[in-house]
């Protein structure tokens, strides 16, 4: 038979949501409660009548509640197997009665170690008897249902369970011990021993939404969270309104965040992304002027592009934004007036962060290879001031060394080979993933004249800027591009065999140029 009627129920549960509505309906339907400490209280509580866990085993819960479902009483009521003949013989002669369903969630671990607690409280809270039933009840599915989750719980209230059910059930509950051991395994090879890369690396991921597609129509998506996570990003954040967002949207929302994370402590700041890069940034007094400043920089590619600011979203910035077509807009929160502005856009998508991640935050990114994954910490690579060496003739004045730095910032999230000018917190133009260093310097430079000819300026930007590299200048050519372009600083990490000739260059031009000795690649 496919349906089992539930005579006997256990409930052990340290989330103790509904868990009251789904005895009370179980009692009605005469459905003996078997219960262990503070969920039998709860129980007792509301009226309800229960079994002690100790009753039923002939042994009191012990060693501050260590051992209570550990015992063959238990887990023979829930694995033995109802029509094999030797199994009902042994529950006879041993005065096992049999358990017909089990509602157990586990030890907040996860919560523990969010919460910043001692190692002995983490260390408390793992679970042993919680998961001992799951397995035993998901395994003998057959004849006993596992509520793993109280989203689950109305599918006992008639009092009876079908196969089809109990089977969804077990397959649900077998991932909440994977999810739970692996969490468990992480903390303690992460966190706990410092290992960063240890030989078996679980990585638990929970699904949030099904993607309508992947990056193409062909290819299918869905939009994952890591369990546990305490960072707030795209994935916490709240779409307040607008279409649902694609897997292309996220990825470049993700890069957006990621960049104006950079400058959540800075004046005004935009950040406008197309295709994963940015193609205009800005700082300024106020949010609207940052945000024109950026717009500025290139008005081509900020059609259709992701915006993130580093600051509430107000009417003035809101209306400028709404001056062309955009996909998506993130920002920590937004003002009335700009809510009603956005609400006449109805297909423009509105993200609230409620706050900007940290940007020296530590953490692991992955990528899939074929037969396996690359996994890399995070580059929170950040520079000081003992970090800068001036190594021309010409040291950079305060205004070269400020836009040295905001270059700098852009250019760690602009894919590789990365150019980046900058002037008066603002980019001029950005050369992104092209195969030769060279080729970036000469499109961001025709992408700041192209601006100038459409804002009706009479030089570019480029002229008296500061540019960045990602990574060192192989050879002068690049460099020599730049001063040709107008820039008279340069910000890049050194580092090549060619140094020398390129130092020699820079002096040669006039320029001021900067070593980091840390580079940004971004492929």
């Amino acid at each position: 038979m496919t349906d089992i009627t539930i005579r006997r129920a256990l409930l052990s549960v340290s989330d103790k949501t509904g868990i009251v509505e789904l005895a009370t309906g179980l009692a009605q339907h005469g459905v003996e409660l078997v219960s262990t400490g503070g969920t039998a209280k709860a129980l007792r509580g509301a009226g309800l009548e229960v079994r002690d866990i100790s009753d039923l085993t002939g042994f009191p819960e012990m060693m501050d509640g260590r051992v209570k479902t550990l015992h063959p009483v238990v887990h023979g009521g829930l694995l033995a197997v109802r029509d094999n003949p030797d199994h009902v013989a042994a529950m006879d002669a041993h005065g096992i009665g049999a358990i017909d369903l089990v509602v157990v969630n586990l030890y907040p671990f996860a919560a523990t170690v969010a919460k910043g607690a001692e190692r002995a409280e983490i260390i408390e809270n793992i679970d042993i008897g919680g998961p001992s039933m799951i397995r035993s009840a998901a395994k003998n599915h057959a004849s006993v249902a596992i509520l793993t989750d109280p989203e689950d719980y109305a599918l006992v209230a008639g009092g009876s369970t079908t196969l089809a059910d109990r089977t969804k059930l077990a397959a649900k509950a077998y991932t909440a011990t994977a999810v739970y051991d692996s969490t468990i395994a992480g903390w303690f090879a992460q966190e706990d021993q410092g290992d960063a890369f240890p030989a078996t690396l679980p990585i638990v991921l929970k699904r949030g939404e099904a993607l309508r597609y992947g990056e193409n129509p062909h290819q299918q998506a869905a939009f994952y969270t890591t369990a546990g996570a305490t960072t707030r990003g795209i994935g916490q954040a709240g779409q307040v309104q607008g279409k649902e967002l694609s897997y292309n949207n996220l990825n470049d929302a993700d890069a957006a965040l990621e960049l104006i994370a950079e400058f959540r402590d800075r004046d005004p700041s935009v950040v406008i992304v197309k295709h994963a890069n940015p193609c205009g940034v800005a700082t300024a007094d106020t949010l609207v002027a940052a945000y024109e400043a950026a717009f500025a920089c290139d008005t081509v590619s900020a059609f259709g592009g992701i915006i993130a600011l580093n600051r509430p979203l107000d009417g003035a910035t809101a209306r400028a934004i709404t001056g062309i077509f955009t996909e998506v807009v993130i920002a920590p929160d937004a003002d009335d007036e700009a809510l009603e502005i956005f609400a006449a856009k109805k297909n423009l998508r509105l993200l609230l962060t409620g706050d900007l991640p940290d940007a020296a935050r530590p953490g692991l990114q992955a990528k899939s290879i074929t037969g396996g994954w690359l996994l890399q910490t995070r580059d929170n690579g950040m520079l000081t001031d003992a970090d800068l060496k001036v190594v021309t003739q010409r040291q950079p004045t305060p205004e070269e060394l400020a836009d040295c730095r905001f270059a700098w910032t852009v250019a760690k999230h602009v894919k590789s080979n990365a150019i980046v000018y900058a002037k008066g917190g603002s980019t001029a133009g950005i050369g992104a993933g092209q195969m030769n260093r060279l080729e970036s310097a000469r499109i961001a430079a025709w992408k700041a004249k192209d601006a100038a000819d459409k804002a009706g300026w009479a030089t570019p930007r480029t002229i008296g800027s500061a540019v960045a590299s990602d990574a060192f200048f192989p050879f002068a050519d690049g460099l020599l591009a730049a001063v040709e372009a107008g820039a008279t600083a340069v910000i890049q990490p050194g580092g090549s065999i060619r140094d020398a000739d390129v130092i020699a260059a820079a002096d040669e031009a006039g320029l001021a140029m900067i070593f980091t000795g840390m580079r940004h690649f971004r492929h």
